[in-house]
């Protein structure tokens, strides 16, 4: 019988940051590790997306992290069904002579494409609070991993001001229990913590680096487990994360010019999206815009190119270039200049922010907000100061790669993010 595959993303390792990291060595924990060409939008849910469908975002819909749903009127967030993604997944073929897959921490994985999948699921509590817990198929490996592990996944280290290294550690001790029980013949799954430290810190920070050894010291227990339960790996990075020095605020750009409309509820300052002639939806270094009335296209682009910090503003001909020409996409797309990111934020006194903007809300904010990474004051709200974001990524430069590593030999040599799903897929289907 084949191999099987563990399959592991490493949130924000860069090719070039591991290099830095490791000593420039070509065997990382005895996987052979090349470079590879980045993914654009370099943003979680797309890449995601992209090495489930080997396809570009025009193909698979997901755009980013979050978009504009059209049915509500309204852009959401971390929405987490499957069927959000348009197209086959590299494994139907696998699956349909019997393979079994298994999804963990992955997004917009709850649905049919997978015969085993594990994801948090907290319970928002009607008068306050939330009961953390995890969804799965099936039901019982979320109550098993509880058992085995001794406690419910710790959704307060996934994101937030407590977002730590021991998301990681119980999902490493989740994979090494899957591999040892449920044994999936392809097991995809997602270390996340990484992330957290180079968004606070930068990619140059000493907390930075302590968290790639903290992540290598997991992989270092992973690894092995994978291959004592006769798993071959692949890792490989989403994204690179570049330095942040300066913040673009393209809904402050749009209301000023009268384009982006709000309402004032007791003097704070809530979206109006049906009287709104444009709205931007920001997510890191891209950001969509989402034009309500058509005939201001070229009124709103001059608005918003003339905003420092923004590099482009693709329009529908400049989308199709890169693969992002899909409905779902704004009318317009900016992408930042290196070291830019792009805030939701509207508003310009905090007395003004929403009562949302103050706390860990990321299915409601319309629009990617790292600053839930920091305590603000008084606790327990979040920090609504921009300017302590060190880290950003979304954009694609060719001299920052990402970077695959495996033990396997590959039908073909990868170029990109695109070009190692096809080879898993050919692997696959090979079996």
């Amino acid at each position: 019988m084949p191999e099987k595959i563990l399959l592991v993303q490493v949130a924000a390792c860069g090719y070039n940051f591991l290099m830095h990291n490791t000593g420039g060595r070509e065997l990382y924990h005895h996987l052979a590790v090349k470079p590879i060409q980045a993914l654009f939008p370099a943003l979680t849910c797309v890449v995601q997306a992209s090495l489930r469908t080997a396809a570009l975002p025009r193909s698979h819909g997901i755009v980013g992290n979050g978009f504009f749903f059209r049915e509500e009127w309204k852009p959401l967030f971390w929405e987490q069904s499957s069927r959000l993604i348009q197209g086959p997944r590299i494994w139907e073929g696998f699956r349909s002579r019997g393979g079994k897959v298994a999804l963990m921490f992955i997004q917009q994985s709850l649905g049919p494409d997978s015969d085993l999948f594990l994801s948090p699921a907290p319970v928002h509590k009607h008068h306050g609070g939330m009961i953390l817990d995890c969804i799965s198929e099936p039901p019982e490996l979320n109550h098993r991993l509880r058992q085995a592990l001794g406690r419910v996944f710790p959704l307060h280290h996934y994101w937030g001001p407590l977002a730590s290294k021991k998301s990681s550690q119980w999902i490493t001790r989740a994979l090494m229990a899957v591999m040892e029980g449920e044994s999936p013949d392809f097991l995809y799954a997602y270390l996340p913590h990484l992330d957290y430290a180079l968004q606070k810190y930068g990619p140059t920070a000493q907390e930075s680096r302590k968290a790639f050894h903290e992540l290598d010291s997991l992989l270092g227990s992973l690894l092995p487990a994978a291959r004592k339960g006769k798993y071959r790996v692949i890792l490989f990075g989403d994204y690179p994360i570049l330095e942040a020095r300066g913040v673009v605020f393209p809904n402050k750009a749009l209301r000023k010019a009268g384009f982006f409309k709000t309402r004032d509820i007791g003097g704070r300052l809530y979206p109006n999206y049906h009287t709104s002639a444009a709205f931007g939806i920001a997510d890191h270094q891209i950001a969509h815009i989402q034009l309500f009335e058509p005939g201001k296209l070229q009124e709103v682009r001059d608005v918003l190119e003339k905003l420092p910090g923004v590099d482009k503003v693709l329009d529908r001909t400049a989308m199709a270039e890169v693969g992002l020409d899909h409905p779902r996409s704004g009318e317009l797309v900016l992408v930042a200049s290196p070291g830019y990111w792009f805030d939701y934020r509207w508003w310009d006194e905090r007395k003004e922010a929403p009562d949302f903007a103050g706390h860990v809300d990321i299915h409601n904010k319309p629009g990617y907000d790292p600053c839930e990474l920091f305590w603000g004051w008084p606790p327990p709200s979040i920090s609504q100061n921009p300017s302590r974001i060190k880290g950003t990524h979304g954009r694609v430069d060719h001299h920052e790669p990402v970077f695959y590593a495996t033990d396997l030999e590959l039908p073909h040599e990868p170029g990109s993010i695109i070009e190692l799903a096809e080879s898993i897929r050919e692997l696959l289907d090979s079996r």
